[in-house]
């Protein structure tokens, strides 16, 4: 048996921590950054509450699609997501890991965006999951209007 695997992965965004929040848990918002690279996310649900769930589209370049799905632990605005994560490849479910978000205001106009994954099953997935993470941020900042 392994050990479970974690990974931090943070970025300051010039955006206050209520734009944030809802750029990141609203579907409208999160079809036009979500995903590392070239990935795009053509759909997105999110029942935003405790218990809720949330279901994510990847579409790689490949033109395969990937869902992410989970459900909410804890909900506060504008502060702190806990969920659930569930990555479905063609009907290969992978272990059930946990994602915690947090929006750490800095000042008026930054927010320090701290994503932890943690209950990781293997370093191969953590790596992926680290590189996916940078990636989403980077989108995240963009579609803010950084860089």
């Amino acid at each position: 048996m392994t050990a479970e695997l974690s990974l931090i992965v943070r970025r300051t965004i010039a955006a206050p921590a209520a734009r944030l929040f809802a750029v990141w848990t609203e579907p409208e918002h999160l079809k036009k950054w979500w995903g590392p690279g070239a990935v795009t996310c053509p759909e997105a649900e999110v029942d935003l509450r405790v218990g809720g769930r949330y279901r994510i589209a990847n579409l790689t370049p490949a033109g395969e699609v990937v869902w992410i799905t989970g459900e909410f632990e804890v909900v506060e605005p504008p502060r702190r997501l806990v969920y659930s994560w569930n990555i479905d490849e063609g009907g290969r479910p992978a272990p059930t890991s946990r994602v915690t978000v947090r929006f750490e205001q800095r000042g008026e106009r930054l927010t320090e965006v701290v994503v932890v994954h943690e209950r990781i099953a293997a370093a191969p997935l953590r790596a992926s999951h680290e590189k996916g993470w940078s990636g989403c941020l980077e989108g995240l900042a963009q579609y803010l209007g950084e860089g």
